[in-house]
């Protein structure tokens, strides 16, 4: 697997990684051992990369990643971590002393002492311009609780304050064949300063996985049952903001693009891979099989000049006027 250095951190990260968010919570059950199947499925395909959350089942996902690690110390695994959505969102939440309890519990969940990356999780926009808040994660790293630090965003105007930001150490943001904005600005500006890029939603909530049609059902604990319209967190988090039905068309016509022998997800993790910027992609998985095959992406051969073009193509007609402005 092809291992790439992880903005400020100076580490070397896989570019194919595992998101984690699944393995706590919202799209539906998963149980413990299965969980554990495709951690230790994932590293053994050369993955050294887990992205989790302190809310991710209310931090059961970070307590699955711990367990892993503690039967599995030799894994070499980069942990990355998020915190700042336990509480309300409003700016004034985001202050050390918080800082410092959200740091506990999820030390205590992984079972470490320091963690490797710890991201602000979408938090209030105001945030980023706040000096109080990245005092506040200097000083984590200055009492050894985190190595480096970065934000999950939601639009690219956050991403570019956060870039801007001289410790933070990378940017999580939504990036896939359906959204393309960040593609414009903020990539250049990351490479360009040296922060790191960790591509989430890369199928789109499933939809460019090919798996699903107008007749899918999603179980209730889903949230691409519950959130379709944002009723519980941003809906660019589900299907990235796409209303579904013209999701399924437009992932139809992907589907048209990919070469023979590659299945769509693994074409559209290729086409985030060789995005110049990105550090690493975290497509989720809930089996062996999914994880197996979201890391062989990373073997895929560079996808062509006219599919790289065909996928523009697609955004700029079916997508861009429903997603572009908004994020």
């Amino acid at each position: 697997m092809e291992q790439r250095v992880f903005g400020r951190t100076g580490r070397e990260v896989s570019v194919v990684g595992v998101g984690t968010w699944q393995l706590g919570a919202d799209w539906g059950s998963v149980d413990e051992g299965d969980a554990l199947a495709v951690l230790e499925a994932s590293v053994e395909a050369g993955v050294t990369f887990f992205d989790t959350a302190d809310v991710y089942g209310d931090g059961r996902s970070e307590q699955l990643i711990g367990r892993f690690l503690r039967e599995r110390p030799d894994a070499g695994v980069f942990v990355a971590t998020k915190m700042g959505r336990r509480e309300p969102q409003e700016v004034e939440r985001y202050n050390l002393d918080n800082f410092r309890k959200w740091n506990d519990r999820s030390r205590a969940n992984l079972g470490v002492d320091t963690l490797d990356l710890v991201q602000l999780h979408c938090p209030p926009t105001a945030a980023y311009s706040t000096d109080e808040v990245f005092d506040g994660l200097d000083t984590l790293v200055a009492e050894g609780r985190i190595a480096a630090y970065g934000v999950s965003v939601e639009t690219v105007a956050e991403a570019l304050t956060a870039i801007a930001r001289e410790h933070v150490a990378s940017v999580q943001i939504i990036l896939n064949a359906f959204r393309l904005k960040p593609l414009e600005r903020v990539l250049p500006a990351a490479a360009a300063a040296g922060v790191g890029i960790i591509a989430r939603v890369p199928l789109a909530s499933g939809l460019l996985s090919g798996r699903y049609t107008r007749e899918s059902v999603f179980g209730a604990d889903d949230h691409r049952n519950y959130n379709r319209r944002g009723e519980a967190f941003d809906v660019g988090e589900t299907f990235s903001g796409v209303d579904y039905e013209t999701g399924i068309e437009a992932a139809q016509e992907f589907a048209a693009l990919v070469p023979s022998g590659v299945t769509p997800a693994q074409a559209a993790l290729r086409w985030i891979i060789q995005q110049p910027g990105v550090s690493t992609v975290i497509p989720g998985a809930r089996n062996v099989e999914q994880a197996q095959a979201n890391a062989a992406a990373a073997a895929v051969p560079e996808l062509d000049a006219d599919t790289l073009k065909a996928v523009a193509d697609l955004y700029d007609r079916r997508i861009r006027p429903l997603v572009h402005d908004r994020w």
